[in-house]
């Protein structure tokens, strides 16, 4: 018989060879995942590592549909080893009793077809290729596939090594190869895990809830399992659900009075963080920044969330603070400066405020009379001249070229809106109110900048 007729041969062989013997199920994928204390919990499939933690679902309920609820543990908590070798168990039956075979069968049939037209074609450097790349796909299929059927794979491969050692000899080919394929471990195989009882439900849930880092999460799994506790009824006796449900309201009472404790003393220290931080007292808000940290060890560092979150609150009144003292301490360095300019453009200041009014009513084109708009412009006129000749230094001299363009603007708005009144010209008129505009905005910036500056700042 010709070799490549004999390889087919084996290959069908392999195919209908006895296979695991596990019925597909329908029921839901339980893992089950070990804890270094030498207990266990069952997850609705597989977890997840994120960092140094560890996340999962938990089985609570539910039968045929179990509920679940996602629970998190320190990755330090878990058994890896064997909590992977009974992960790898799983998968291998679960796709043993599913697709496994099914895709055993075409990579068979596939195979033989590569090897069928190795035997038919004359060009032995071709077939040795061919053989080359079947074995290639014969060697990583067990890595993909969970390690299924990679006993049979490996008689195959060896017997396949046989024939393209044959056509290596036909074609003259004499170098050495050496082919390095990573294989995976053989699969241990161990008992599936199921739908835990009620009972172990409860443990397993009280168990964690006395494992996890986060308070939030052991109140939500100790409230699970009082729920587990009340819809279990006859599954749970009362003689052993009455010490199961006194010891979970025991620790959700536990749990209440820390985090009064914590609100308490978040409370306090944020009140004297405020305080302190509309003073803009910068050692009274590090003081309480500093007394975190021996507050928390008081209470035995039962909140690392919440303290963390405090220390937050607290660094941004801090933060607060500093920024408010470097304001008040420019305002100190501008009081004075700003209050002799104030004193120097005090009456034009005062002119133009008097005048909004009129500006309002240029704006709108709503007026004002002929008769006012001369008034004002009586007013108005020379007031350029005036404030050209303050010279404030510093600060105040942005301001003051504010001033200078409110008060350019405001004549040229009230000699717009007259001459606008004498043409009847509404494209004029226009103008005025643009002016007008302009007048009243930068009106508005230099009272405000006077006032921030004359005021003392305050906390935000």
């Amino acid at each position: 018989m010709p070799v490549m007729t004999v390889f087919r041969w084996f290959v069908l062989l392999c195919m209908v060879a006895p296979s695991l013997a596990i019925a597909a199920s329908s029921d839901p994928l339980f893992f089950r995942v070990y804890l270094t204390d030498g207990t266990s919990v069952t997850t609705y499939g597989e977890l997840t590592r994120v960092g140094t933690r560890v996340v999962f679902s938990l089985v609570t309920g539910g039968g045929a549909e179990p509920r679940v609820q996602v629970a998190t543990l320190p990755a330090s908590a878990v058994d890896w080893e064997r909590t992977d070798r009974h992960a790898a168990s799983t998968r291998y039956q679960w796709y043993a009793a599913t697709r496994g075979e099914e895709d055993f069968e075409r990579l068979s049939d596939s195979v033989a077809d590569v090897l069928n037209q190795v035997v038919r074609t004359s060009d032995r450097a071709k077939a040795l290729e061919m053989a080359r790349q079947a074995r290639a796909t014969l060697a990583e299929w067990p890595r993909q596939h969970f390690g299924y059927r990679q006993g049979d794979l490996r008689e195959i491969l060896a017997f396949l090594d046989e024939v393209i050692t044959d056509l290596r000899a036909t074609t003259g080919t004499r170098a050495f190869e050496l082919a390095l394929v990573a294989t995976v471990p053989d699969v241990l195989l161990e008992p599936l895990a199921t739908m835990p009882t009620p009972r172990d439900q409860v443990d397993q849930v009280v168990r964690l809830a006395g494992l996890t880092e986060r308070p939030a999460e052991r109140v939500a799994l100790l409230h699970t399992a009082l729920e587990v506790l009340d819809e279990a009824g006859p599954a749970i006796t009362r003689r052993e659900a009455v010490p199961l449900r006194r010891l979970a309201e025991t620790r959700l009472r536990v749990e209440r009075d820390i985090d009064a404790r914590y609100t308490k003393l978040a409370r306090r220290l944020v009140a004297d963080a405020t305080r302190s931080a509309e003073e803009a007292r910068i050692e009274g808000v590090q003081r309480v920044l500093d007394r975190i940290p021996r507050e928390d060890a008081r209470l035995g560092g039962q909140r690392p969330e919440t303290v963390q979150a405090l220390r937050s609150s607290i660094q941004g009144q801090l933060d607060a603070a500093q920024r408010l003292r470097l304001l008040r301490d420019r305002w100190v360095i501008r009081r004075a400066a700003y209050r002799d300019y104030q004193r120097a453009v005090a009456a034009e200041l005062s002119e133009l405020a008097k005048a909004r009014r009129a500006l309002e009513a240029i704006r709108r084109l709503d007026g004002p009379s002929p008769d006012a708009l001369l008034k004002l412009s009586a007013r108005l006129r020379g007031g350029a001249d005036r404030l050209d000749r303050v010279r404030p230094d510093g600060d105040p001299r942005t301001t003051h070229d504010l001033l200078m363009g409110a008060w350019r603007f405001a004549e040229n708005a009230v000699s717009e809106r007259y001459a606008a009144a004498r043409a009847g010209d509404v494209a004029s008129a226009w103008q005025a109110s643009s002016a007008a505009s302009g007048a009243l905005l930068l009106l508005s910036r230099v009272q405000q900048e006077i006032r921030e500056s004359i005021e003392p700042p305050q906390p935000q």
